[in-house]
């Protein structure tokens, strides 16, 4: 029978403890591998990118109305932010409203729209115009090539065959000329196709209009033209069932 120490004796050797030199070689080796595993970055969004999962629109370019200023679009445009645009897909086109349409205003309406298509990679955008923005937006998409470039065109409370209440300014002002009835802008504007082109158009238009008179001026034949009921001339921009009207043909 075996003793202790003999026991003791019999079983196999503790395997040695590795040292250093011997562990060196493994850990450089997988500091190497885990050096060259990829590693997850950090999203970047770009600035003014549409969010993961969310469609990028067409740049919206905002024309106000005769006297006013890009002011007047605060209402739409937090609309229009709440239904997922960002700030970089929207523009509000500032102007001098006292100036001719024809000659002056939509050429530079056309400069504008080709710096957002620039800055912006778009091959289109849409335009929602107010007033007498209409005419100066009507006047670039018929004559002045945005038929090319304008997927879609709104018109909120637009004079498109012109208001006998111009001809309080019209003696003065150039702008209240061309908004008259009969007046050149608003004669080839309205002759042959009023609403030519490929480009999707809408108006919306009020009863009560106190300034586009008479009311029935603003829709135009080829358009979806809607009535938004008993509404003042500013009113809406900010009325909220005209701008769903709007955001919801934006997406046609």
């Amino acid at each position: 029978m075996l003793t202790a120490r003999q026991r003791l004796r019999a079983l196999p050797p503790a395997p040695a403890l590795l040292t250093l030199p011997v562990l060196l070689p493994a850990l450089l080796a997988l500091l190497t591998l885990c050096l060259a595993l990829p590693t997850a970055s950090p999203a970047r969004a770009s600035v003014g990118a549409p969010s993961v999962g969310v469609a990028p629109h067409n740049p919206v370019v905002l024309v106000h109305g005769y006297n006013a200023d890009p002011g007047v679009w605060g209402a739409l445009r937090a609309d229009l932010r709440a239904a997922g645009y960002t700030d970089a897909e929207l523009f509000s086109f500032g102007y001098d409203t006292h100036q001719s349409v024809n000659e002056v205003l939509a050429g530079r309406l056309a400069a504008y729209v080709d710096q957002v298509r620039r800055e912006t990679g778009a091959a289109e955008v849409d335009v929602v115009s107010h007033s007498f923005g209409s005419l100066v937006s009507r006047w670039y998409v018929k004559f002045g090539g945005g038929a090319n470039v304008v997927d879609h065109w709104v018109s909120l409370a637009g004079p498109n065959r012109g208001t006998s209440t111009a001809w309080a300014c019209a003696l003065w002002d150039q702008a209240c000329r061309d908004m008259t009835p009969g007046s050149y802008v608003v004669k080839n504007l309205n002759s042959g196709d009023e609403t030519p082109g490929a480009v999707k158009y809408a108006t919306f238009w009020s009863n009560c209009d106190e300034i586009v008179n008479p009311d029935d001026s603003v829709p135009l034949t080829g358009a979806a033209n809607t009535p938004v009921g008993c509404l003042k001339h500013n009113d809406l921009l900010g009325d909220d069932t005209t701008s769903a009207g709007v955001r919801a043909f934006l997406t046609l």
